[in-house]
């Protein structure tokens, strides 16, 4: 991941081609639904399959030129957790299409529309077991957490999580066994469990979406041709000298600042930024030039950036500075591996193209840190949400009442 480049693209990619391609082929399997040539259900099923393929490379197409253009936003993190329902759906039928050829007199066009209603709640059966590790393991990680840093509600929020993961798909599990009575009993059962299971494969898809965009991220080392450096803040000990936290991000600053100098000459500026807490006998930004200066690093290569309350003004006020003295000079931030995607995405806000460098934490930090940044991401884009969820949602709906209304 340290070879590949990002942000380099000026314009993001757009995904004009899969909605056309996504209303070609709905027309088609119509038109082969409503005038049954011989054929047609292995035809639909192959068709799907293809579509289903083609999605999936064109998704993980537009999350690599969404990484070129920008690696923190909403958008990697949709892309890359559909792509992989694409692939799931793209086997699904392939499947159905083997069943269809050897059984013709058995599965007809309903089964074309089922296995698309059923791939959601499917899928869910099929990638239990990774959810049930990963739920494991944010248990056992927010344990030791708790054990750590204290019983705050925030640390319990990777056990919630867990949770509402394993207890989402046995509630569903067990409900989806339990159908019964007349075909409209039948029929909202159905319109239950699949709106349900559409509900869940969206979040799923996200949260898988969020770990790997987190994980490039945090990975990710940026290009030695910086010229300013920012050092995101995150608090103080009580005697205004760095916390853990907060020595790691100055010292994964440190480290890149040394290798870059070394491999290519250029000297950087950093900008330490962090304002003063009502707690705190000095600014965060203070604290921080001390230590760098401490470690070697010139003062005069260290701007203050010492009015910043959050991470979203850390990212403002630090363009500000830069602004002053080169607009056009570039810019990496360096904070906790965890905290880098959203931290980008503040970055982005306040338009200013930065790569930002995670540094490592303790291990029973990250998990519970991510779900947070997961819950983080999830308030944001409310409308792209609504619009995304509401959609699955309603062509279940729709498709649900189609297999009942026509082919029963």
């Amino acid at each position: 991941m340290k070879r590949y480049i990002v942000n380099t693209r000026d314009k993001k990619p757009k995904l004009y081609n899969l909605l056309i391609l996504t209303a070609a082929v709905a027309v088609v399997i119509g038109l082969l639904l409503l005038f049954r040539p011989p054929h047609a259900t292995p035809i639909i099923c192959i068709l799907a399959a293809a579509f289903c393929l083609a999605a999936a490379v064109i998704l993980l197409y537009s999350w690599r030129e969404q990484i070129r253009y920008n690696p923190y936003s909403y958008n990697t993190i949709i892309y890359f957790g559909f792509a992989l329902y694409a692939l799931y759906v793209m086997g699904a039928y392939i499947a159905l299409a083997n069943r269809v050829i050897r059984y013709p007199d058995v599965y007809g066009g309903s089964e074309i529309i089922r296995s698309l209603l059923g791939s959601a709640r499917n899928y869910m059966y099929y990638s239990f077991p990774f959810i049930l590790i990963f739920s494991v393991a944010l248990c056992v990680s927010n344990i030791s957490l708790i054990v750590h840093e204290g019983k705050r509600l925030v640390n319990f929020l990777g056990i919630l999580l867990a949770f509402l993961l394993v207890g989402g798909i046995v509630c569903l599990f067990i409900y989806d066994f339990s159908a019964s009575g007349s075909m409209t009993e039948v029929m909202i059962h159905d319109l239950i469990t699949y709106t349900a299971a559409a509900v869940y494969l969206y979040f799923e898809c996200m949260l898988i979406g969020t770990i790997v965009a987190g994980a490039f991220a945090a990975k990710y080392e940026p290009e030695k041709n910086v010229d300013f450096l920012i050092v995101l803040g995150c608090g103080l000990k009580k005697d205004g000298t760095l916390t853990p936290l907060l020595q790691g991000r100055a010292d994964r600053a440190i480290g890149f600042y040394e290798r870059q100098k070394d491999e290519t000459g250029k000297e950087l500026t950093f900008i330490t930024s962090g304002g003063q807490g009502a707690d705190e006998i000095v600014s965060e930004s203070r604290a921080m030039k001390r230590y760098l200066t401490e470690r070697g690093i010139p003062a005069e290569r260290i701007l203050e950036e010492d009015r910043s309350v959050n991470t979203f003004e850390n990212m403002r006020f630090s363009k500000e500075l830069i602004q002053k003295i080169d607009p056009n000079g570039k810019v990496a931030f360096s904070t906790t591996n965890y905290h880098v995607f959203r931290s980008g995405i503040f970055a982005r806000r306040v338009k200013m193209r930065a790569v930002g460098m995670g540094a490592e934490t303790k291990w029973y930090f990250w998990p519970n840190a991510a779900v947070r940044e997961f819950a983080g991401l999830l308030s944001k884009h409310r409308v792209k949400q609504s619009l995304i969820l509401g959609g699955m949602v309603t062509v279940n709906i729709v498709l649900t009442l189609l297999s009942y209304l026509i082919f029963v």
